[in-house]
């Protein structure tokens, strides 16, 4: 099994954080590579057994990838897998963690990889594409919260 997470505090409540980042329609703004909701009309993210389809665009093409909610535990947390063709499924963790600074935000991603030369590949280059997916993710969410921590 392989575990990918990293930890970033920002300057804002875990109200605030939780209500956007669990929004769909914020998405756009902070989702790696993040090219549409597949259905954005009914893209609902906040009961157990929801599903949304993500399109991002990966090695220069449009790739679907399938979502489905398992926990949503308001300002806490929120879990879910995900699926895409050709690469092993993945568990995400949202953590969400009221400090004296704003809040902590901790994504985690885990995922076993397949067997044979396709494991090879999922043990060095989808761990790093992970991996940087999730910095990526905290690169764009620092503008946002920023702003938000301006406007209060």
């Amino acid at each position: 099994m392989i575990l990918v997470d990293v930890r970033h505090t920002f300057p804002v409540s875990v109200g605030d954080a939780f209500e956007y980042i669990t929004d769909t329609r914020n998405w756009k703004v902070f989702f790696p590579n993040f090219v549409r909701l597949h259905d954005p009309a009914h893209a609902k993210w906040d009961t157990p057994g929801d599903r949304v389809t993500v399109v991002i665009r990966l090695l220069g093409r449009d790739v679907q990838v399938n979502m489905t909610l398992e926990q949503y535990e308001k300002d806490s947390r929120v879990t879910y897998v995900s699926r895409q063709q050709g690469l092993p499924d993945a568990k995400h963790e949202r953590h969400f963690k009221t400090v004296p600074e704003g809040f902590e935000f901790r994504p985690v991603v885990v995922f076993e990889p397949r067997s044979g030369l396709a494991g090879l590949f999922d043990r060095l280059l989808v761990k790093r594409a992970v991996a940087g997916a999730l910095r990526k993710t905290i690169e764009n969410l620092e503008p946002v919260f920023e702003q938000q921590r301006s406007r209060a």
